[in-house]
């Protein structure tokens, strides 16, 4: 089990957290990060020597595809798409005066 949260370390966390808990919630809190407390203390007991770092835990290199340029015109089916269009783009209001 890890060490109790006492009184003046739940005073410094709401200082530092900005949080203002009276009663209730104050140990309502108090409970919750001595679960948190206690969940890691549990995992330092497991046995990761043989267990390489790791940055992601799925084993894929590089899942991005190659870029292809590729030189088509599809302006014209672009454009049909836009609400408005003027000497082969799109029009759109003006925003600065």
């Amino acid at each position: 089990m890890a060490k109790r949260i006492d009184d003046e370390t739940m005073e410094n966390v709401c200082i530092l957290a900005k949080l203002s808990l009276k009663g209730g919630e104050l140990d309502r809190a108090r409970e919750e990060m001595q679960k948190m407390l206690d969940y890691v203390q549990k995992l330092e007991e497991l046995d990761t020597e043989n267990v390489p770092p790791l940055t992601h835990i799925f084993g894929d290199a590089d899942v991005f595809r190659e870029d292809i340029v590729r030189n088509s015109d599809t302006r014209d089916v672009i454009l049909a798409n836009a609400p408005k269009v003027k000497e082969g783009q799109f029009q759109v209001p003006k925003t600065v005066g």
